[in-house]
């Protein structure tokens, strides 16, 4: 997904707390095959850990991270989560649509809102009170 998340604006960056050189070694050995020139983004190391404790996803023990997904808007702001145990993959589909759905409500001034499931090109709900009590109307899952 990483050619649709660049035409959106989206920068992305991976961290582990491998170190670089296991990065080098995975990117030359296993991601390069399932990946055409391996992995288009920077892959940070975290060694110490400080970044897996400044996002609950450390795990001081084991000195690993679990596996998170953050979506950060254009201020620093991170406006989703996603945190899985190692043996639950991410699914990338869902990560385009929330930067889409996203996206859509920051462009709009937080006038709309995307309902459960939403896709780009479906309605969006205009929240007010007018709305209480009649969501049905517009949406219909």
């Amino acid at each position: 997904m990483y050619p649709e998340l660049k035409k959106l604006g989206v920068d992305v960056l991976s961290v582990s707390t491998d170190s670089k050189f296991s990065h080098k070694i995975w990117d030359e050995t296993e991601l390069e095959k399932m990946v055409e020139g391996g992995i288009p983004f920077p892959m940070l190391s975290d060694q110490g850990g400080q970044i897996g404790t400044l996002y609950g996803v450390y795990d001081e023990d084991s000195g690993t991270e679990l596996r998170g997904r953050f979506i950060m808007d254009p201020d620093g702001v991170i406006q989703a989560t996603e945190v899985l145990t190692p043996p639950v993959g991410r699914n990338t589909d869902e990560l385009l649509r929330q930067v889409q759905a996203f996206q859509l409500v920051r462009e709009s001034g937080w006038k709309e809102a995307t309902p459960s499931g939403w896709t780009p090109g479906e309605p969006t709900l205009k929240p007010s009170p007018s709305m209480v009590g009649k969501v049905w109307e517009v949406w219909k899952p």
